[in-house]
């Protein structure tokens, strides 16, 4: 049984956090300040602390400092009304190891206390964690447990054992080159090449030759003959991303190595046999393409014999934690620092936001918040998020329309309050900062404030 000690000079925090994790099995003891807390320190060791940061006698950085000194096994969690404050950046920075906001929800605190508890091997250790993300990507390094990915995983498997040509649809930065893998790996073609050609990087007059190849003086350079890329995938598999790009010529020209499995180099007489299976991908809507007379109907149909949706990562959201740990150590044993972890707050803030940019944006957030974090721990302030996304899409993304409806000015009121709220937190309760702060005036905040009763 984990031991934790709780700090804070609100008798109703205490009460509340004391019930909360003796329900969860914990043996809890509460004090009311620093110097009494540091007493009971130097006679018993806790696994967790959780102390409030400001406090009569000894605030909570002092209190930590002590602490750390009497028991430095023990974990640190602040709990402050200013998250983003700089006395909690800078604990956070001396070693505690995470924070909660004074209007805490209850099973974002399990989760924190949980996880700090983890560290320390009482709930679930590092190498558990591992062997959790291990699990989770242990389908050809496709990392995810929502019911979505496994939709994904179980066509995968059924598509690898069949000569069907696919079609993968899914929003930039998906990961729909590594379901193409994940395809050519567990199929019959894994011991030949999975060739990669992306038809929207490559300019028009150079693509059927990288495409089909070339004989020697068909054109000015052609010193040599060439093999295209259906040639070298020949008995493996040849993955054409951005399929929607490919210009109507050459659209013509795949159809045919599509039906007839045979080709000619530009400038060759002779057609080439290939035994290819092809994997294609786009991030656009081909159906309309084919309407818009964009792309050939019957090559769309050679191509589309099994299509696999990816979706976004906005709409498989519990995958986000798992997906941020396994970046965390991979970036972390890259730049060689010692961050196993990110703030509570951090990762609200990732699952809060809608991933325009979808995987390949959250790599780059987290390898960028690696880059720059100075501390044990990725703290909210080093997440470097895309500012063109609304702060309202940002903070509404995971709400839902119910099937029955819903009452829309009600939903706004409770938004305009919970902004309201926040912003008189982050001021201390000053109301012309907070006006500033939303950027209205102070009569307005005055009958906002009035028609929502927030006196």
């Amino acid at each position: 049984m984990a031991n934790i000690l709780v700090v804070d000079d609100d008798k109703g925090i205490r009460e509340i956090l004391e019930i909360v994790l003796t329900q969860e099995g914990y043996d809890v003891t509460s004090v009311e300040d620093g110097l009494k807390a540091l007493a009971k320190c130097r006679r018993q060791k806790y696994d967790l602390i959780i102390t409030d940061l400001k406090m009569p006698k000894m605030d909570g950085i002092e209190f930590m400092r002590a602490a750390k000194e009497v028991s430095p096994e023990s974990l640190v969690i602040l709990i402050t009304a200013y998250a983003s404050g700089e006395s909690a950046v800078r604990a956070m920075q001396e070693g505690a190891y995470d924070y909660l906001e004074k209007d805490f929800d209850i099973e974002n605190l399990k989760s924190v206390v949980q996880n700090a508890l983890g560290k320390k091997g009482l709930k679930k250790d590092e190498a558990d964690f591992r062997k959790e993300i291990e699990e989770a990507a242990s389908f050809k390094g496709m990392i995810g447990k929502s019911p979505e990915m496994k939709k994904v995983y179980e066509t995968v498997k059924k598509v690898a054992s069949t000569l069907a040509n696919v079609m993968i649809l899914g929003e930039s930065g998906t990961g729909k080159e590594l379901v193409a893998r994940a395809i050519h790996d567990s199929s019959s073609r894994a011991h030949q090449s999975l060739v990669v050609i992306n038809c929207g990087g490559i300019p028009e007059n150079l693509l059927e030759s990288e495409l089909f190849g070339y004989m020697k003086g068909s054109f000015t350079g052609a010193h040599t003959d060439k093999p295209g890329l259906f040639e070298v995938a020949h008995e493996g598999t040849i993955f054409l991303d951005e399929i929607a790009e490919l210009p109507p010529l050459l659209q013509v020209k795949l159809l045919r190595a599509v039906q007839e499995k045979s080709f000619r180099r530009i400038g060759g007489t002779e057609d080439i046999k290939v035994d290819v299976r092809i994997i294609s991908a786009t991030n656009k809507n081909l159906e309309e393409k084919v309407k818009e007379g964009m792309f050939r109907e019957d090559l769309y149909y050679r191509l589309n014999v099994i299509p696999i949706n990816i979706p976004p990562l906005r709409n498989r959201q519990e995958d986000i934690p798992l997906l941020t740990k396994h970046l965390i150590n991979k970036y972390a044993v890259e730049f060689g620092k010692e961050i196993r972890n990110i703030s509570s707050y951090a990762m609200d803030l990732l699952m809060k936001y809608p991933f325009p940019g979808n995987i390949r944006e959250l790599e780059n957030i987290i390898e960028r918040s690696i880059a720059l974090e100075t501390s044990n721990i990725i703290l909210p302030e080093n997440l470097v998020l895309n500012s063109n996304v609304p702060v309202a899409e940002r903070t509404l993304s995971r709400f839902d329309i119910p099937d029955e409806g819903l009452d829309l000015d009600e939903e706004m009121r409770k938004v305009e309050r919970i902004f309201i709220e926040k912003a008189l937190q982050k001021t201390g309760g000053s109301r012309k900062k907070t006006a500033d702060l939303l950027k209205v005036t102070a009569d307005s905040l005055h009958y906002r404030m009035d028609k929502l009763d927030m006196r």
